[in-house]
């Protein structure tokens, strides 16, 4: 979509190479009177880069080209690695090399282009997972019912390994798919999701249960899909805790802090503060009934076809690989100690995919 570029290279500095941009990428129009604001809560995005942040995604591509990678070089990539480890380059470096490996070992490129997910709606029976909708700012909104995880069940109906393999599949597709036509909705970048987490029903023998899946599933989005927390409300939450709560935020970071609300019970009205009451499912205090199940539905700008567009392919340059030939060669300096992002502190992951 020619239309974006001429707007898009005043945002930022453009590499014709790999950031050909079929949505936009200007930051939201700030609140009248919050522009200092705004300015502080998004240091690091597109609008709001530094000389020396613009320098450091050169800098990070160069060494990533240096090493033979080909793919996913395209600024907004590299940005969310670098402010996932606060524009410490080597680090960003690390955590993109190591990201890699797990992408060529999963075969995670293939996978996308081929996979197909029959038993989903079976499984969401035991354990609702899904994309509806979006918020008031135009982000994906994402909902994950963790009280109701039956493992047990699930694994009758299939594997821990292909329930791994579908989130990553759907990380994929909330990136190429999903967050493009939210973009190209909503007039402005969005890169994050806001999501619900209800954990009613959650009790120790339910968590004991799930813990090892649950830890495989936050690895993978704390790992290898940073940056994509927007909100996040965890519902239902019981009275202790809060006290839990109140007791680890002092060690978070205040910009992650600042996206997460604890809500116990009576959480509608924040909920719908945030949500329209159209995009929000009834069960949740909206007026949504999706006549194919608000759970399956996958509704979104993303289905709506003004919006939506084929994922876009590989800038040129790429091939069918990006894992250089002596990836278990390569070495890095020593990067020393930086805070990994802590989004998903709550719960232990940041975002899920359906």
């Amino acid at each position: 979509m020619a239309q974006y570029k001429e707007a898009n290279a005043k945002v930022m500095g453009l590499d014709e190479k790999y950031d050909d941009y079929t949505f936009p990428i200007k930051p939201p129009s700030p609140p009248e009177g919050e522009e200092a604001q705004q300015a502080t809560r998004l240091s690091g995005h597109p609008g709001y880069l530094s000389e020396q942040q613009q320098a450091q995604v050169h800098q990070l591509r160069l060494m990533l080209e240096s090493q033979g990678y080909k793919k996913r070089l395209d600024s907004l990539t590299l940005l969310r690695f670098l402010r996932a480890r606060k524009f410490d380059v080597n680090l960003a470096l690390k955590m993109f090399v190591e990201c890699e490996a797990w992408r060529e070992k999963e075969g995670l490129d293939e996978n996308v282009k081929t996979w197909t997910y029959p038993e989903k709606a079976k499984l969401s029976e035991y354990y609702p997972q899904y994309y509806h909708k979006t918020d008031k700012d135009g982000r994906p909104v994402y909902i994950e019912q963790l009280g109701k995880i039956d493992l047990k069940a699930m694994r009758t109906i299939t594997s821990d390994k292909r329930m791994l393999t579908n989130l990553a599949v759907e990380y994929e597709r909330l990136a190429d798919e999903r967050l493009p036509a939210c973009s190209r909705k909503a007039g402005h970048l969005v890169e994050t999701c806001c999501t619900i987490m209800d954990i009613k029903g959650v009790g120790v023998f339910k968590a004991k249960q799930a813990y090892e899946y649950i830890q495989q599933a936050s690895a993978i989005s704390q790992n290898h899909y940073p940056e994509r927390l927007g909100r996040f409300y965890l519902i239902n939450a019981p009275r202790g805790f809060y006290y839990v709560w109140s007791w680890i935020t002092p060690f978070l970071d205040p910009v992650t802090v600042a996206k997460i609300h604890i809500l116990g019970d009576n959480y509608q009205e924040e909920l719908l503060s945030q949500v329209p009451a159209e995009n929000l499912p009834a069960e949740f205090g909206g007026t949504c009934n999706c006549p194919d199940n608000c759970k399956l539905a996958d509704m979104g700008p993303w289905r709506e076809p003004e919006w939506a567009s084929p994922p876009a392919g590989e800038p040129d340059g790429s091939d069918e690989t990006n894992t250089p030939p002596d990836l278990k060669n390569l070495t890095l300096e020593a990067p020393g100690t930086a805070a990994a992002d802590t989004a998903n502190a709550a719960t232990g992951k940041e975002t899920a995919a359906a």
